[in-house]
């Protein structure tokens, strides 16, 4: 595995991507959507978004619940399934193809900048 992108502008980066840290307050299905996903409300301190969110193979709705996840919050919204996610729930996969969220290490306050 390499580094497959060229390098760009830091501080452009940190102007134009804007992630936030939410908790999770809502986990609902999502049966009309293609992929196996979850419908979530994202408690961002200020605001609430809602996301369309791949977690199903790894998480239950209770384990979701309640956690803290890195979201983006700057994309605007896309329609999925007449569903309007407002925000990216970041994860990556494992060694299975699920995707696993990403979260801080301990308990920040809802709405902090990730930089």
């Amino acid at each position: 595995m390499g580094i497959d992108q060229s390098d760009i502008d830091p501080a452009q980066f940190l102007t134009d991507v804007e992630m936030r840290i939410g908790e999770v307050i809502d986990v609902n299905p999502f049966p009309e959507a293609r992929k196996d996903v979850y419908k979530l409300r994202v408690d961002f301190g200020d605001t609430v978004l809602q996301s369309a969110a791949g977690l199903t193979d790894n998480y239950t709705q209770a384990e979701l619940l309640g956690r803290q996840v890195v979201a983006v919050v700057n994309l605007g919204t896309v329609n999925i399934a007449g569903f309007e996610s407002q925000c990216l729930v970041t994860g990556v996969d494992d060694e299975s193809g699920n995707v696993v969220h990403l979260q801080p290490e301990r308990s920040v306050e809802n709405g902090t900048r990730v930089y």
